[in-house]
């Protein structure tokens, strides 16, 4: 039987590093795929904004992207977590 992390355990890795979270929880190609989403959205909009808009400003699709999969990797997590204690219980 696979291991499950502590969801909380696996939110820390995802505030800490995009896409580890996901590795964490058993999900790896689903936090490469994160990863890359944030990498190409955030240089598109790079590309699209002009100089003198903050940084965060030029950065805002790949912090959306990186915005959405934290609180994914940790439903995913709770879920394989919960999943596995009623298993066990039962």
């Amino acid at each position: 039987m696979k291991k499950n992390p502590n969801p909380y355990l696996v939110l820390a890795a995802a505030i800490l590093l995009p896409g580890a979270g996901h590795v964490l929880s058993g999900r790896q190609s689903r936090g490469l795929v994160m990863q890359l989403f944030m990498v190409s959205l955030a240089m598109i909009t790079w590309q699209l904004s002009t100089p003198h808009i903050s940084l965060i400003g030029r950065l805002s699709g790949g912090i959306f992207v990186y915005a959405l999969s934290i609180p994914d990797a940790y439903r995913g997590a709770r879920l394989n977590w919960v999943r596995a204690r009623s298993v066990s219980l039962a």
